[in-house]
């Protein structure tokens, strides 16, 4: 894993993500290839982030993903010598691989769990209020 220079995540950043099968055999190979561009995007001014991931369910499954500050930098990655040898190893996936592009226009952190948690809580609060008074019994007025 790869942490390029600047950690802040920033409006209309690129999400660049390859998951592909490599046969066992030639693993060793891809995952040369695929950490040495890793290591090399690093370098590039608009990369905030690139890393390198291998499956556990499916131990043939590698992916690379890369976080981009813009589209223009990306694209510039795209083209680079560095990225001829990632086709290299999407050469060896033993099917086509999964390719995407993501623009990613908000992002949050924390910040959202909590959110979540605090309504969670209040909804339970509300419910089990409503279920107290549900449970009590009623006195009649004038009866």
């Amino acid at each position: 894993m790869n942490q390029c220079k600047d950690n802040r995540l920033r409006k209309n950043m690129v999400r660049s993500t390859i998951r592909m099968l490599i046969p066992l055999d030639k693993q060793s190979e891809a995952i040369d290839i695929l950490g040495y561009v890793s290591a090399q995007v690093q370098y590039e001014p608009s990369c905030i982030s690139s890393r390198l991931y291998r499956g556990v369910d499916e131990v043939r499954a590698i992916m690379v993903e890369e976080l981009w500050t813009d589209n223009e930098g990306l694209l510039r990655h795209l083209q680079s010598d560095e990225y001829r040898r990632v086709l290299l190893a999407v050469e060896m996936a033993e099917e086509p691989p999964d390719i995407r592009f993501d623009e990613i226009s908000h992002t949050s952190g924390l910040e959202t769990i909590e959110n979540a948690l605090k309504k969670s809580a209040k909804s339970i609060i509300r419910n089990t209020i409503s279920n107290t008074n549900d449970s009590k019994p009623k006195r009649r007025i004038g009866g």
